[in-house]
């Protein structure tokens, strides 16, 4: 009888455990904080290197970053929608030309979901038209 109630109580507290870590649903995101847009850029240098350096076959580099600025936060009026925060940024390639870029950050898309993560577009570079025309879809 004991080994009965041992199991059962060990049942409650996994079920405990599984109910605390739960994701919230869409409905409930958390009230996320998302830093200034000035925090993505290395992370957007770092993807933009490996990106050329592995699918392009290309050693294109992004060496500085001017004028950077938010555009819009939470552009969209519905408070079910995640926290996102628009920018606008001019990115000096190692070809020495400067090229527009346009990303957001964006709540709970980090590679766990328990932080902010990046999605970006840097004009002239977008190979794959995931962001078509002119990283126009990289807008808000």
């Amino acid at each position: 009888m004991s080994r009965g109630i041992a199991a059962a109580g060990l049942s409650l507290v996994l079920l405990a455990a599984l109910a605390w870590t739960r994701p919230a649903p869409a409905n409930e995101q958390p009230n996320w904080i998302l830093p200034s847009c000035e925090a993505a850029l290395d992370e957007i240098a770092s993807a933009f290197r490996e990106k050329e350096y592995r699918f392009w076959n290309s050693n294109a580099q992004i060496v500085d970053f001017a004028r950077v600025q938010e555009t819009a936060f939470r552009p969209w009026s519905a408070q079910q929608v995640m926290s996102r925060r628009f920018c606008r940024a001019d990115a000096k390639i190692s070809d020495g030309v400067w090229h527009p870029v346009y990303f957001s950050l964006e709540a709970g898309m980090g590679e766990t979901g328990a932080t902010w993560g990046v999605q970006w577009c840097v004009v002239g570079f977008d190979r794959n038209w995931a962001y078509n025309p002119d990283c126009r879809m990289a807008k808000p």
